[in-house]
């Protein structure tokens, strides 16, 4: 089953992975490089607080009680946590052993591209998000979008189906598999026994923290998502610092190997581009669809501050944690064009350079990552589960199934669940492009509103009425002091 898929993805990915360039080059020409051009911006928007959008949404806070809306950054570490985990760490190394040190090259580029397709998704998420008072939240995603923008309610049923099984069940099985390879290369076992409990050690946690709500994720993703972020760099910057003048020979196999300009054991420059495309596409997510269920949940005052937001992950994701693995990995001399290896090389090649300690502080660190990245998982599907119900019952069984996912993910082989995540990461990419061609006007008209209020001297505030003809907006209500005071017609886009 495991060679039908792959051979399935090989050519699925052959089309798939032009139509996600082309569509980063598009989304870039349409906004003007949005993704380099306002970087500044990125890093004030993702430390704001939370926006009170209005008074019938804070009224309803109140009578539940103190609860606070996601902010910003809460939703920045939602989805950090399903970018950063396994595809950063154990990603990477299967991309090198793959692909050459050219595949990292592809991974940077699918990732610069790939910000101007995350600020559209993002954006389009919180301009159709819904509120929902039970929880005192919002939601928002691709369905959403593509339910309200796009009118298409037959392709978000299609992809809310797709992305709850990719997310919610692959790629945590995903996830569980990559802890289980770290601890046994720690211990220096692969008996079946301690699979087991390794399993039913991340279930019990995972069910801990799902059965807690929105609130519970997002607390717990704020905390140790950039912690063990954190970590993980600072242990490559010091493999990096205790290797510095090898750095240029490195830098140089990646660009050579990118181009075919040097030569490395199974791994062509076809190799290089296609590895490092779908690698890069698993750790940063832009265009799949998966972020923007988190960038819904922000309570922002503009939606294009979510999207500036959404971007910055990526390049957060890829530019630098997937660098960070990919420097240590090339700094140790790895053989190419063997078989392929996952989080026990990134783990060697960190021992190789500071000692055994090295291979212990890995599986901690790709613990917390993977572990998060269960988490960030599983709320990206429940947005898409509540979108068809929300039941009780349903989420009983929902949340039950993704415990299971999680344990069984300790006892399947590993190229069996790459091979199906990179078939339901393909399958989200061609979905949500679907959407977000025809939607791109509408972002770029809201990209001209926050760009008249900048220029104004204003802190951006979207309203409906600023770009008359949006229909099935359900939020950003003309209801708030600060747009009262504006001119709103000065502001329409």
């Amino acid at each position: 089953m495991t060679d039908f898929i792959t051979s399935l993805n090989d050519g699925y990915w052959g089309v798939v992975v032009w139509i996600l360039l082309a569509a980063g080059v598009y989304f870039g020409v349409r906004t003007v490089v949005v993704q380099l051009r306002l970087l500044p911006h990125m890093f004030r928007a993702v430390t704001e607080q939370p926006y009170e959008e209005d008074e019938i949404l804070a009224a309803g806070r109140a009578e539940a009680g103190p609860q606070k809306s996601i902010s910003p950054f809460k939703a920045f570490t939602i989805s950090a946590a399903s970018r950063v985990g396994t595809g950063n760490v154990a990603g990477v190394a299967v991309a090198i052993t793959l692909g050459g040190p050219g595949a990292v090259f592809w991974m940077w580029m699918i990732a610069i591209l790939g910000g101007a397709t995350a600020f559209i998704e993002a954006t389009l998420a919180q301009l159709y998000k819904t509120r929902d008072y039970t929880s005192n939240a919002y939601r928002g995603g691709p369905a959403y979008y593509m339910t309200r923008g796009l009118n298409a309610r037959w392709l978000a049923v299609i992809f809310g189906v797709v992305i709850t099984v990719t997310f919610g069940f692959i790629n945590n099985a995903l996830q569980t598999n990559s802890i289980v390879s770290s601890v046994g290369t720690s211990v220096g076992s692969d008996a079946t026994a301690l699979k087991v409990v390794i399993g039913v050690a991340v279930a019990l946690l995972t069910a801990m923290i799902v059965f807690g709500g929105v609130q519970r994720i997002a607390s717990f993703t704020q905390i140790f998502v950039p912690f063990m972020a954190i970590a993980y760099i600072l242990l490559g910057l010091l493999v990096i610092g205790m290797n510095i003048s090898d750095l240029p020979r490195v830098i140089g196999d990646i660009v050579g190997g990118a181009f075919g300009l040097r030569e490395f054991a199974g791994a062509t420059v076809g190799a290089a581009f296609m590895n490092g495309m779908r690698r890069g596409l698993f750790s940063n997510e832009a265009g799949q669809g998966s972020a923007p269920n988190a960038a819904g949940t922000a309570a922002a005052s503009h939606p294009c501050k979510q999207g500036l937001v959404q971007t910055l992950g990526v390049y957060f994701d890829t530019l630098i944690v997937c660098s960070v693995t990919a420097f240590i990995i090339l700094l140790s001399h790895p053989t190419y064009g063997t078989e392929v290896e996952g989080a026990k090389l990134t783990q060697d090649s960190v021992a190789s350079q500071v000692g055994d300690w090295g291979i212990h502080a890995v599986t901690l660190i790709l613990f917390f990552l993977a572990f998060s990245s269960v988490i960030g998982n599983y709320y990206l599907a429940q947005s898409n589960v509540e979108y068809f119900t929300k039941n009780p019952v349903v989420m009983l069984v929902f949340r039950s199934l993704v415990v299971v996912c999680v344990f069984l993910g300790a006892l399947v082989d590993v190229p069996a669940i790459w091979a199906l995540a990179d078939t339901g990461a393909a399958t989200m990419v061609v979905l949500n492009l679907c959407a977000l061609v025809p939607l791109c006007p509408v972002v770029l008209k809201l990209l001209r509103n926050y760009r008249i209020q900048k220029k104004q001297g204003l802190d951006p505030v979207f309203r409906r009425s600023m770009i008359p003809g949006l229909k099935n907006v359900e939020c950003w209500d003309d209801k708030d002091e600060t747009f009262d005071a504006a001119d709103p017609v000065s502001l329409r886009g």
